[in-house]
């Protein structure tokens, strides 16, 4: 018996499944971890984004911060940001907001920057005030491009929350680490397979959302009349 056919077996046993240490439990912190970094970053990211976007001031700071963010080891900062702030879950929600950030920042302004000139000149010409601009305008045309942003947050965290285990957390990382541990290679490889599995759903769902979002996106710029209704 090879080891993915162990995997499965091991994720199919109902043993593995139940239970405050089951598959469902691990899965459920999984999500609220990638949920909790992600919102966090997203809070913070966004209204940054649209406000460089929107003035174009400190464009290129963005560009290179998003940059070097990017290039940050995960384990790195992890290990980092528990050391300075103490073994518990805070920590490494705090690191993986930090590797979410830079996804959803950019997002943001790229969506706000790629809206035509010329539609942000007709709101403008109209009476709108920049307020209005950027809520009516800049913000739903630009709603693909911040979908895309958090779409790579959230499978960039969504992988490396199984790192949360490592400085005593819960996750899907748990099993991972059980089976290292113990040298139990087909629970290693369940632990992946689930996590690969959770990754694929979240990406089918947020292929859908951007696909609607370029429908309305198209059905506006079609429609200029819809520009402030």
């Amino acid at each position: 018996m090879n080891y993915l056919t162990e995997a499965l077996a091991w994720i199919a046993d109902p043993a593995n499944q139940s239970g405050p240490n089951g598959i469902l439990a691990r899965l459920a912190e999984h999500l609220l971890y990638t949920l909790i970094a992600t919102g966090g970053a997203a809070l913070l990211a966004i209204p940054i984004g649209y406000a460089i976007g929107h003035t174009g001031r400190g464009s290129g700071l963005v560009v290179g911060a998003t940059g070097a963010a990017r290039a940050l080891p995960t384990l790195g900062v992890l290990t980092l940001i528990a050391l300075l702030a103490g073994i518990g879950i805070g920590a490494p929600l705090i690191a993986l907001g930090v590797l979410a950030a830079p996804s959803i920042l950019a997002g943001a302004y790229s969506g706000v920057q790629a809206v035509e000139p010329s539609t942000v000149d007709a709101a403008r010409a109209i009476g709108m005030s920049e307020w209005q601009v950027l809520w009516r305008v800049e913000i739903p045309l630009g709603l693909p491009q911040l979908i895309g942003g958090l779409r790579s947050a959230v499978l960039q965290v969504m992988a490396t929350a199984t790192l949360v285990a490592y400085v005593g957390g819960g996750g899907l990382g748990r099993f991972l680490f059980l089976g290292l541990k113990t040298q139990d290679y087909p629970q290693m490889l369940a632990a992946s397979l689930l996590v690969v599995a959770l990754a694929v759903v979240c990406e089918g769902l947020f292929e859908v959302s951007v696909r609607v979002s370029l429908a309305r996106k198209a059905a506006r710029s079609r429609s200029p009349q819809l520009i402030g209704g």
